[in-house]
């Protein structure tokens, strides 16, 4: 770990320090759920549908409860009146909501749903067991797709959902009519933004163990929302929420995954206390491909109004969301308010006419994953640009240029909204900063020349916004949240000195015992040895909300810097006293209390003050003894990454392949706690996003059998396959918080899609070939280019 010169006084906030949470992950000492030992510990494991749709008609467990090392065995009637349903979290307007039991209730909506919960001494003879559970099924007819799933004489899923339609949500705003009608062109793009597996490195996990002395349950679970995730046990269950005693370990990722409630915790927690055995259960792969939510599943159909000088007027969307089967936590709001409202993207459109269907289908189902919806936004913005820009004959820089929302126009409120506001941005710095890198006029030069050569070189440059940071519990409340938006921190001063800070937040990755002690020691001007910070333990921390939307630094690291400036407060009273001084004549700098003048300076160290603070034998007159302080923040309003992505991609005409000769990044998160941590949250969301572009997609036939259900059919992408990125930031302070901090963490995953699909399309455009739906596998692309030979629009020459 980096240490810096206190005596120097220098400001941890800007400062590239290493991770301080890593020499334990990288020598193997990370404790994560699955390392948990405990005690007469028993393995679970679930029997799972393989039916896409399918009717119960009966289920026989006798052989099973007999073999060798059962504890036992539950199906849905062993739960009936006793736990209740998995309910989403947030629920837009009119949205219906389906019921969904934590097991089957006679019937099966999609592949791997949860049929029974077998218990057993070892894994070995829960696998055996489960093998003995005998399930007599009536396979009914399955739909899958969105759109066929609205279609008259589709398999109907939920007698409550008729048609299949879970709600029709309407946003958006200014006049689309009058700006249709005044348009010279109306362009339109019929886009699919492909499903996705989050796939993080450890599979979802749980450990419960059930004091039946104490009442008390002790539950680890990999949650990114801890104190979230024992209410929702808490409710389901109808226990008490102070008796579930919750710890969040080490995280091997989690992508937006592991914020939501899943029918295996219910489950788990049940059988612990049922069966007075402590149980746990780890996913295998395959059941993170089948049961773990889904991401994205939409697909856009576009219109823009456009000027024949490249202004465009309006969008107009009409879009499908595939929710699956059932409906997660925040299924209903991602596509929703997340994606529809954010469909100008970074550009001064004055109308916008956005429809989005909610549909269920025999499929896993669909929440928010790494960006939730702005991914999507982003990419139906980008690419209905780049479809004006070949419209009218014009650069898609220059088209973008022509567009962009200007400086003087922020804040600035998109299309009349009532809610929303970006707060700060400059899009034309971000732009320009990124055609330069890349070397944008260069690259055509070159494009020409290798063309000629039969190579075929693509560029690109597009752009990305965001809305993140969400804190106004009211806010959430308009758009049918049902939780806050403010996050805890505690700051407790030890009577030696020593700073623990106790926050609501919950890393996955993110290095927040780095940034969170660099958010501390700012302010307290303590070494960074001298902060702790610990998360992920309801008995410990206060109730927080956890981590997603790019809001541990907006929110939780305010919540911090506030609780530092209140304990440093406090701190200088009590220093005035020891100095026998007013405390505006005190002074602090390096950890010591000053006062000069009035004869000798005196001076009384940060360590003396706190053990006085303990002391208490010279405390202001009236002041509560010990240094500490919590702060609930909550922030009326949200603030808005951006940033803008260039890429050099080449296609191999003759095997489809897609290789990135060069990859630029240039982002606004405006000020940087840990510039470190900024390039490593950009370099894994960006490798993301490529892996949307090019790689990634969940396939299912129609039977809703799931066809990419291991990695050996769902490609996420190796290292040789994410090229040497370059990222730099640009810096736009907010005025929202007081650190002038934006979130960080999905905005790689928003800005990589939508370029790498620009420049592979720009390097096949001689094709006529104008669009290809991701990811732009080798075969898919090798199929496209012999479609356009076929149809004479390019010979295919080397």
């Amino acid at each position: 770990m980096t240490k810096l010169d206190v005596a120097a006084h220098v400001n941890p906030i800007g400062q590239s320090i290493t991770r301080r949470e890593d020499p334990p992950l990288l020598t193997g000492r990370g404790r994560f759920t699955d390392d948990i030992a405990i005690k007469g510990l028993t393995c679970a494991m679930v029997l799972r549908s393989p039916h896409g749709h399918a009717l119960i008609k009966s289920i026989d467990t006798s052989a099973a409860a007999s073999m060798p090392g059962v504890v036992g065995i539950l199906t849905y009637e062993d739960l009936r009146g006793k736990v209740g349903d998995i309910r989403p979290n947030w629920v837009v307007g009119g949205s219906i909501v389906p019921a969904h039991p934590p097991l089957a209730d006679g019937r099966v909506r999609y592949l791997g749903e949860s049929v029974a919960l077998l218990v057993a001494e070892t894994r070995q003879q829960a696998a055996d067991a489960l093998e003995a559970i005998v399930v007599d099924y009536e396979v009914l007819p399955a739909v899958v797709d969105e759109e066929a799933a609205l279609q008259e004489g589709a398999p109907q899923l939920h007698d409550n959902v008729p048609g299949n339609l879970i709600c029709v949500f309407r946003g958006g705003g200014g006049d689309y009519a009058a700006a249709a009608a005044a348009a010279d062109h109306l362009v339109q793009v019929r886009l699919v933004n492909n499903r996705l597996i989050p796939s993080p490195i450890e599979p979802r996990a749980v450990r419960a163990i059930y004091d039946t002395t104490n009442d008390k349950l002790t539950f680890y679970l990999p949650t990114q929302v801890p104190h979230m995730s024992r209410r929702w046990l808490a409710e389901t269950l109808g226990w008490p929420e102070h008796r579930i005693h919750l710890i969040a370990p080490d995280i091997g990722g989690g992508f937006g995954a592991k914020m939501h409630f899943y029918a295996e915790e219910i489950l788990v927690a049940f059988a612990a206390k049922h069966f007075e055995r402590p149980v746990g259960w780890t996913e295998t792969r395959s059941e993170a491909h089948m049961a773990t939510t889904h991401g994205r599943a939409h697909i856009e159909n576009v219109e823009a109004a456009v000027t024949k000088e490249g202004r465009v007027l309006g969008i107009k969307m009409r879009s499908f969301a595939n929710l699956g089967a059932y409906l997660s936590n925040m299924a209903t709001g991602i596509p929703t308010v997340n994606t529809v409202s954010f469909a100008c993207g970074n550009y001064d459109i004055p109308a916008l006419d956005g429809e989005m269907r909610l549909v269920t289908t025999n499929t896993t189902p669909v929440d928010a994953y790494r960006g939730a919806g702005r991914p999507e936004a982003a990419y139906l913005i980008e690419r209905t640009m780049d479809a004006v820009a070949a419209k009218l004959g014009m650069d898609p820089v220059e088209l973008r240029r022509i567009n962009l929302i200007r400086k003087h126009q922020f804040p600035y409120r998109p299309y009349g909204h009532p809610l929303f506001v970006w707060d700060t941005g400059n899009y034309e710095g971000a732009l320009e900063a990124a055609v330069k890198e890349i070397d944008y006029s260069g690259w055509r030069e070159k494009q020409a020349a290798l063309r000629a050569q039969g190579r075929y070189v693509g560029i690109a440059v597009t752009c990305y916004m965001e809305l993140v940071g969400v804190g106004s519990s009211a806010a959430m409340k308009m758009v049918g949240f049902n939780r806050g938006g403010w996050e805890s921190a505690l700051l407790r001063v030890h009577s030696d000195g020593k700073v623990t800070l106790f926050s609501g937040s919950m890393p996955q990755g993110h290095g927040h015992a780095t940034s969170y002690a660099q958010i501390v020691g700012s302010v307290l001007q303590l070494p960074m040895d001298d902060i702790d910070v610990v998360q992920g333990d309801t008995d410990r921390v206060p109730f927080g909300h956890g981590t997603f939307n790019s809001r541990s630094m907006v929110v939780g690291g305010t919540a911090a810097h506030n609780a530092a400036q209140k304990v440093l407060a406090k701190a200088k009273l009590i220093a005035a006293t020891m100095l026998d001084s007013k405390p505006e004549h005190v002074n602090y700098a390096g950890g010591t209390f000053s006062v000069s003048g009035e004869g000798k300076a005196r001076s009384v160290g940060f360590g003396q003050v706190a053990r006085m603070a303990y002391v208490s034998s010279d405390l202001p007159l009236g002041m509560e003894p010990g240094l500490e302080e919590t702060v609930f923040y909550q922030s009326e309003k949200m603030v808005a990454p951006f940033g803008s992505h260039a890429a050099v991609v080449e296609v191999d005409i003759e095997t489809g392949e897609v290789k990135i000769l060069d990859y630029v990044a240039v982002d606004d998160v405006g000020n940087l706690i840990n510039p470190m941590l900024c390039h490593g949250q950009m370099h894994g969301g960006i490798a993301q996003g490529i892996g949307q572009a090019l790689y990634e997609g969940v396939e299912y036939d129609e039977t809703g059998q799931l066809l990419s259900g291991s990695l050996l059919d769902y490609a996420v992408p190796k290292s040789d396959q994410i090229p040497t990125m370059r990222t730099s930031f640009q810096v736009t302070p907010t005025p929202v918080n007081p650190l002038g901090v934006k979130g960080i963490g999905e905005a790689g995953c928003v800005g990589a899609p939508p370029v790498i699909v620009s420049a592979v399309c720009d390097a096949l455009k001689s094709f006529g070939i104008s669009h290809i739906d991701m990811p732009l596998t080798p075969p898919k692309v090798w199929r496209a280019i012999r479609a356009a030979h076929a149809s004479g629009k390019e010979e295919l020459t080397r």
